[in-house]
């Protein structure tokens, strides 16, 4: 569907390596965006990267963006790490520090770089290169938060991570600030086999399923729709808010 193609444009998933975030670049790659290559005949490239320092951050994406196609149409900022079940007290104030650093000053330090690239490419016209840049409207700049920046998700014990979420829910709600040259969002999944919060113990996995009406967790398969949604020209009027995708977990 020409609605939710991205043939021709450049496409960044921070994060990508597992998880939603491999997920979400599938799917870009299914919609055309510039193993993915292989498989969907798109070109890709992938790079490592450390979230935590902006000057990384910065320079990678410079570089992603002059190997591919001098230009940035979508950035999923997908980077992040869980907490677990120990309170806040109990734990060594080195892992507030470290899940801070990962899952929101990295979102952040994506988001500040992205934008930089979306407001040339929309102010001055041009590629990072200065040649002439064609068919550019706006970027999409996607956040990946949680459902947890929501609600205080009881009985898991991370109200560390519920705030750092809630922090990026509330960056996406006012867009202007991210980039007056992007439409900006952020996506909320709730339990998502993953792997990424590692072993739940039974009496707590026992009263998750009791609050997820659907009944049982998500698949990352689940979620490309909604990122392709956000990414796409089918979503030129939607910016500034929160989708999410959590089997009815928040609707109670």
């Amino acid at each position: 569907m020409p609605l939710f193609s991205l043939a021709g444009k450049t496409a960044i998933v921070c994060g990508a390596g597992q998880g939603i975030g491999l997920a979400v670049a599938k799917a870009l790659a299914e919609a055309e965006a510039e193993d993915i290559e292989r498989i969907y005949k798109v070109k890709c490239r992938a790079y490592k990267v450390d979230v935590t320092s902006y000057k990384e951050v910065d320079e990678t994406m410079a570089k992603a963006i002059r190997d591919l196609n001098g230009r940035l149409d979508v950035f999923v900022a997908n980077s992040g790490v869980s907490w677990g079940d120990e309170a806040f007290i109990d734990s060594d104030i080195g892992r507030y520090h470290d899940l801070v650093k990962i899952s929101t000053d990295g979102v952040i330090y994506c988001a500040h770089a992205a934008g930089k690239h979306f407001r040339r490419q929309k102010q001055e016209g041009t590629t990072i290169d200065g040649s002439k840049l064609d068919n550019f409207e706006s970027g999409s700049f996607i956040a990946t938060a949680s459902m947890s920046g929501h609600i205080v998700n009881i009985p898991r014990r991370q109200a560390v991570y519920n705030a750092s979420k809630a922090t990026l829910i509330h960056m996406c709600k006012y867009p202007d600030d991210v980039s007056s040259a992007s439409l900006t969002n952020g996506v909320s999944p709730g339990f998502i086999n993953t792997g990424i919060s590692g072993p739940i113990a039974e009496e707590i996995m026992s009263a998750i399923m009791d609050k997820v009406p659907m009944g049982r967790f998500g698949e990352t398969v689940e979620l490309k729709g909604v990122y392709l949604f956000l990414a796409s020209d089918a979503s030129t009027y939607v910016t500034g808010t929160d989708i999410l995708v959590d089997g009815g977990y928040t609707a109670p």
